[in-house]
């Protein structure tokens, strides 16, 4: 078993890990404590999806927006730094 010491960092409390155990630097990990044990754990790669299916069933007289009424004016500053692009 490899012992490591609790260290101050600036406002935080470290510990170094030994080379044995310590994942590829730049590695982003979580760290959570469960029953009085730190437990760190490297994040998957891919984010995780949110699971709207409890959610979906819950607004059944919803419809999709159709595209041709999400059509909005332009902003008087957008279309002065067009006209000026163009002018250039």
């Amino acid at each position: 078993m490899a012992r490591s010491k609790v260290f101050k960092s600036g406002n935080s409390a470290a510990v170094r890990l030994p080379a044995a155990f310590a994942p590829p630097p730049g590695t982003l990990v979580e760290v959570r404590e469960e029953h009085g044990r730190w437990i760190i754990e490297p994040v998957p790669e891919t984010p995780k999806m949110i699971d709207l299916t409890g959610i979906y069933g819950c607004a059944p007289g919803l419809k999709p927006i159709p595209s041709e009424d999400r059509l909005f004016e332009e902003r008087p500053s957008e279309r002065l730094a067009r006209e000026a692009a163009l002018k250039a």
